[in-house]
């Protein structure tokens, strides 16, 4: 275990378990009242599209994005029906999670607003929690996610589309405390973990934080990413596929105006895995 919270939250969880734990009527109210606040946050037309401002949340985000987002929000590909679930569903963990931190005796802060000064532009978001003087950040995630994004700090870094690392470290700078990790729940099968942020250099990440606000000021376009060569069983196909970071982006039909989304054109299994080619052979064109 990397956080001495998660022995007293395994404690309590199989206490819960055997019939033995109670969970206080101020916890409970205060979970219902998180949840019911979600609820108006999700509902409410808050998700709309259109009005840009850079957050502690997308600040840590490819500049490209940042840019479609300010300039072009009307290309990006449409949120799915289950958008909104998904996103309620994490909302809902981060209630229940802290009622459990709470109730296992977990002393922390709780979500606060706060600022980071990047010059003429202000950069604000709402951490989760504070343990012991360092920020944290709940994330509920997905089974691959849980056991490959969220192994360790390193693999995060490695592919952090999201921007989690720049969002811990904003919150950090801005509420003057050191930075933690990231209490991770996987969806899948409620297991828990904290991973703690401990390859973060803060200065740097600051540093990456404003010259990303600069971007953005400038409002040039400029691509994060280049594609990558298909391979099949080790071999190059001479088909050009979308980086990793932009597999996910809402934007990357318009950003790469050729790109098709079809089964492994190489592959030969019975459901083949999707695949986003930008530059595709003629001799599979018609596959």
């Amino acid at each position: 275990m990397n956080h001495p919270a998660e022995l007293a939250l395994h404690q309590y969880m199989d206490n819960a378990v055997k019939g033995n734990s109670t969970m206080s009527e101020d916890t409970i109210k205060q979970v219902a009242t998180d949840i019911s606040d979600a609820l108006k946050r999700q509902f409410g037309g808050e998700n709309k599209r259109g009005d840009f401002k850079l957050r502690m949340s997308n600040v840590g985000r490819p500049t490209c994005q940042l840019w479609y987002e300010k300039n072009k929000p009307e290309v990006a590909v449409p949120f799915p029906t289950t958008f909104v679930m998904n996103m309620m569903l994490g909302d809902i963990v981060e209630a229940v999670f802290k009622g459990l931190l709470k109730e296992a005796g977990v002393q922390y802060e709780d979500t606060d607003k706060v600022t980071l000064d990047c010059g003429d532009t202000n950069v604000s978001g709402s951490y989760d929690l504070i343990i012991d003087g360092s920020v944290d950040d709940i994330k509920s995630a997905s089974d691959w996610s849980y056991r490959n994004k969220f192994e360790s700090y390193d693999s995060l870094a490695s592919g952090d589309g999201f921007g989690y690392i720049a969002q811990l470290a904003g919150y950090a700078k801005a509420s003057n405390k050191k930075a933690g990790g990231w209490w991770v729940v996987n969806k899948a099968n409620g297991a828990f973990k904290y991973v703690p942020a401990s390859g973060l250099n803060l200065d740097d990440e600051i540093n990456k934080i404003k010259d990303t606000v600069k971007t953005v000021k400038e409002n040039k376009f400029k691509r994060c990413f280049q594609p990558v060569l298909e391979k099949f069983r080790g071999k190059e196909t001479g088909n050009k596929i979308l980086n990793n970071g932009c597999k996910f982006c809402s934007y990357r039909f318009d950003c790469w105006s050729n790109l098709r989304e079809l089964p492994a054109v190489k592959s030969q299994a019975k459901n083949p895995p999707t695949v986003a080619y930008v530059e595709l052979k003629e001799e599979y064109m018609n596959g």
